[in-house]
């Protein structure tokens, strides 16, 4: 049994809970090995102190559970079968009628938790699995930092095929889809988010998307992208110049890469999260684009994009070794340009180390 899965039971046993209702797909995948999105089916990991935990499944999933090295039980269900009797019968064969449950309160729908609620009506829900899944992932272990590291590797290989994407006339639509063709064909089948290209003024937009809009000589082309590999993630943005950007453009690259290369050298421990934030926000109000700095420094990352903790104001968390996250200061001037550099990196004892080695210096493409 995965040693996250026993310091869970440890956990339920010192805190006197009967059983943990696991339902976000990537915690699944933490404690067993094995990932699958549901939709709207149900999957959970149901887990208890003292009795060996189980997967509960849609029946077409079951055989991939076993495939991914789950040596646990499995229970499927069928598409006309109600799950949540289904599996409130295994839970009460194996554990009888447990009362106090931990659930993820952040993923949990309401549906789910009612259905629940009627296979067990004195089932009370005193504790929040989602915190204790925050503080569980927040160190890496090296194995987990290999993986990484890995997924790193794939991303700066990703880097390399967009940056020859880039072609006058081609959408940049038509460049996601050349740089996810090119991973697929390289074995990488699963990006960890939907891919990012914006070039020029729809760049400015950081949670917009890649639209049916031709590159043009003379401009700034954002990337956004990432891999998953063996369940780890990699996530890292790069901003190239096509041709030749005006003066104001190239202006806000060198200010955001000064301000992303000063927090890479303050990520060290012993620093919170919001003085890191404060040394890249500090460079970028300087030179007068501080309210074009719209989002925190960073994130968390491991097995998905955003996990614990935020690198932002307020959060006066100090880094520690092991722990990994972005570094992503962004400037976004609405219909001029926008620009962001990230790394994710992970604090080792005395500073920080990427996952992602392409080249920050701006690249022109002819």
């Amino acid at each position: 049994m995965k040693k996250q899965l026993l310091a869970l039971k440890d956990y339920l046993a010192q805190n006197g809970l009967d059983a943990a209702y696991i339902s976000n797909p990537t915690d699944i995948n933490y404690f067993t090995g094995f990932y699958s999105d549901p939709v709207e089916r149900i999957l959970a990991l149901l887990v208890f102190p003292d009795k060996d935990p189980f997967i509960f499944a849609p029946q077409l999933e079951v055989e991939a559970a076993k495939d991914a090295g789950w040596d646990q039980d499995i229970f499927g269900y069928l598409d006309h079968e109600n799950p949540f009797a289904l599996m409130a019968g295994h839970i009460k064969d194996l554990a009888g009628e447990p009362t106090k449950w931990a659930i993820e309160k952040d993923d949990m729908s309401v549906q789910k938790l009612e259905a629940l609620k009627e296979q067990f009506p004195n089932a009370q829900f005193p504790n929040n699995l989602s915190r204790y899944m925050e503080n569980a992932k927040l160190i890496k272990t090296n194995e987990e930092i290999e993986q990484l590291k890995a997924a790193g590797a794939e991303a700066d290989y990703a880097f390399s095929v967009a940056f020859k994407a880039i072609q006058e006339g081609r959408t940049e639509q038509e460049v996601v889809a050349e740089i996810e063709y090119a991973m697929m064909k390289k074995g990488v089948m699963h990006m960890s988010f939907d891919t990012i290209v914006q070039a020029g003024a729809n760049a400015a937009n950081p949670h917009g998307g890649p639209e049916k809009i031709p590159l043009k000589k003379d401009e700034l082309v954002l990337f956004d992208l990432g891999t998953v590999h063996n369940g780890y993630i990699s996530d890292a943005s790069r901003t190239v110049a096509f041709g030749q950007p005006d003066a104001k453009s190239l202006d806000i690259y060198k200010v955001d890469l000064e301000a992303q290369y000063a927090a890479m050298d303050a990520a060290k421990p012993g620093i919170t999260a919001a003085e890191l934030d404060k040394v890249a926000r500090d460079i970028i109000d300087k030179a007068g684009y501080g309210e074009y700095f719209i989002h925190r420094l960073g994130h968390g990352m491991g097995t998905s994009e955003h996990e614990f903790p935020s690198i932002m104001e307020g959060n006066n968390m100090v880094l520690k070794p092991g722990m990994c996250f972005s570094i992503e200061p962004g400037i976004y001037i609405p219909n001029v340009a926008g620009v962001r550099i990230e790394d994710c990196v992970y604090i080792t004892e005395d500073g920080c180390e990427p996952f992602t080695h392409t080249s920050k210096e701006l690249t022109y493409i002819k």
